[in-house]
């Protein structure tokens, strides 16, 4: 079951949820807090409910009772028909069962039926197994760009939908 995290007990949840499933992708590629401080292995919960607050919806993925996996989704603030995914994280254990593409179906689901048109990703550009697995989903890179105070280059992505 896919449901929008809400109140504060949830938000902790996926906070932790988020914060061990990128944990792999910083120690792979060698970043810490002070290297990649927005990365979201290293999200808090003030980060995450103030993402919340401004307008960002966040959904966990429920299985025995336990969120596994979470997505978030906001708008663009240029363009309506635009929305961004983040912080999509299914925790290590329960890595390659689908639950990744499930989440994604659903977000994909939830933006069409609110206007969207385009959904737009930044990833890790090195991170080649992520990068493979969203373009097998229908995403096309856009275009990457290297950001001085990170130690990688983000890839951006977009699929139409």
């Amino acid at each position: 079951m896919i449901r929008e995290i809400r109140n504060d007990k949830d938000i902790e949840r996926c906070v932790r949820v988020i914060r061990e499933a990128f944990k792999t992708v910083a120690d792979e590629f060698g970043l810490s807090e002070r290297s990649a401080p927005t990365n979201p292995a290293f999200i808090t919960f003030g980060k995450l409910k103030q993402s919340l607050n401004q307008g960002t919806h966040l959904f966990g993925l429920v299985k025995n009772k336990q969120v596994i996996g979470c997505i978030a989704v906001e708008r663009s603030d240029k363009d309506k028909r635009i929305f961004f995914i983040e912080r999509l994280a299914v925790l290590p254990k329960a890595r390659h069962r689908g639950q990744g593409t499930e989440l994604m179906d659903f977000a994909c689901s939830y933006i069409k039926s609110r206007g969207g048109k385009t959904v737009s990703i930044g990833i890790i550009n090195e991170n080649i197994i992520l990068k493979t697995w969203y373009m097998a989903y229908g995403f096309k890179e856009i275009s990457t760009k290297r950001f001085e105070h990170l130690p990688f280059t983000v890839c951006f992505l977009e699929k139409s939908i």
